[in-house]
């Protein structure tokens, strides 16, 4: 059984990312489990998936495997 989440995981992601400026995907997923137990791999890839389709953040390759997330700007 699903449990719905009173915040929704990609309003964390965005608020985290403005804190941070920008994070791996990997430290991003130990943040988030603060606030989700219960989160794994392929949810967050979900989140980031349809988020970066959105235009709201920029994913890209890092070496070994691993992801840079940042938030776009806002432009003006």
């Amino acid at each position: 059984m699903s449990v719905w989440k009173i915040h929704p995981v990609y309003l964390t992601i965005i608020e985290i990312l403005q804190e941070k400026g920008s994070t791996t995907d990997t430290d991003l997923l130990e943040m988030l489990k603060a606030f989700y137990k219960e989160i794994c791999p392929d949810e967050l890839n979900r989140n980031l998936m349809t988020m970066e389709i959105a235009g709201l953040i920029h994913v890209s390759s890092l070496p070994r495997g691993k992801r840079l997330i940042q938030l776009k700007e806002k432009m003006k």
